[in-house]
């Protein structure tokens, strides 16, 4: 998906708008089938308004049957900002001849003006070449066939199913090291990138079920099972080596961090310690860090987000927690001796599971 910025969220909608399913991409399909071209811009305002000229004014409900019968004439159609309505049929778009465009044909310089223009999406149909694309800002974006569009998200899905493969070895493996305080900065990272490269495979395909539409909702339900709790585990990891546990805005900084990493640096397991705070120069990626115990913890039946606080707060490392007795636990508000047994059990079962899981 490109780099929109500002415009990421206009993007998606305008993606969804032309999806599988949508009547606005079945009047699209139409206009491909009758072989004709057509410039839609989706949305009107005062700034359209004084770019349009010519034309008729309709100002009557969309269909996919009027937007194939209006796209025969020459000229522009402008939707309302909902698409509920055909605002405009037939005008001559005027905008800014300055605004830069890298398009070359009329149409395409024309949509690609206008959308930089007035801010709205611009749809443009290319009748020699048989493609959709819409413009938003100063971006564009061709929309695919949905056969195209299902190898690439098939394709992708395998991918991700791979990397979360890998994701749970390292995950089991970092589990093992924390039981045995045994973890080292180069493990922490490996856990960081495989979390991150996970979570860009998965963004990746999250824009594929936008474009499919209705054709996406099977590669939706994939893609929920293979990345769900994949956030709440990264930001439990993170929190587990900062130095400073509680602070969140950190936090939110490390996962910048990540995702700022390009494709080579993910790479790198320097580059992943050096997101989460670690200085990489004379300290040695295998050095010794010792986790505050939340993502052990997190993995307890029934323990709230607020008892976890306490507890990680009472004891500051997992060590600690794992040596803590009923009675250690029940010095922690909010801890009876209920749930004390409760994460004194849940603790030992988990550590015989990590460290069964390495060894056997």
């Amino acid at each position: 998906m490109p780099d929109l910025d500002d415009d990421l969220d206009l993007f998606r909608a305008t993606l969804a708008a032309v999806a599988p399913g949508t009547e606005l991409r079945d009047g699209l399909e139409r206009i491909l089938r009758g072989n004709t071209g057509a410039l839609i811009v989706l949305g009107h305002d005062k700034t359209v308004e004084g770019l349009c000229t010519g034309g008729f004014r309709l100002d009557v409900e969309f269909s996919a049957t009027r937007l194939r019968e209006l796209a025969k004439m020459d000229g522009a159609i402008v939707l309302d900002r909902g698409m509920t309505r055909i605002v405009h049929a037939g005008v001559q778009l005027l905008p800014d001849p300055s605004i830069e465009t890298s398009e070359s044909g009329t149409r395409h310089r024309t949509a690609e003006r206008v959308a930089r223009q007035t801010g709205h999406p611009v749809v443009s149909v290319s009748q020699s070449m048989r493609i959709v694309a819409f413009y938003v800002g100063g971006h564009r974006h061709v929309v695919k066939a949905t056969p195209e569009l299902i190898a690439f998200a098939n394709q992708a899905l395998q991918t991700l199913e791979r990397y979360k493969a890998r994701l749970d070895e390292v995950t089991s493996t970092l589990s093992a090291l924390e039981i045995e305080d045994l973890v080292s900065i180069r493990d922490v990272a490996s856990v960081l990138q495989r979390m991150e490269m996970v979570r860009r495979i998965g963004a990746e395909i999250q824009s594929y079920t936008v474009e499919l539409g209705t054709e996406g909702r099977l590669l939706t339900l994939q893609l929920e099972e293979l990345t769900a709790g994949l956030q709440d585990d990264l930001e439990w990891v993170i929190r587990d080596y900062l130095s400073s546990a509680d602070d969140r805005q950190r936090m939110e900084q490390v996962l910048a961090n990540l995702a700022a990493l390009d494709s080579t640096q993910l790479l790198d397991p320097g580059s992943c310690a050096k997101a989460i705070g670690y200085s990489i120069g004379g300290e040695n990626l295998d050095s010794t860090v010792s986790p505050h115990g939340y993502r052990i913890l997190a993995k307890v039946p029934r323990l709230p987000g607020a008892i976890i606080e306490r507890l990680v707060t009472h004891f500051g490392t997992l060590q600690g927690l794992l040596a803590a007795g009923v009675d250690d636990l029940m010095q922690v508000d909010g801890v009876g001796e209920g749930r004390a047994r409760l994460v004194r059990e849940g603790l030992s079962r988990l550590a015989e599971t990590s460290i069964l899981e390495r060894y056997v």
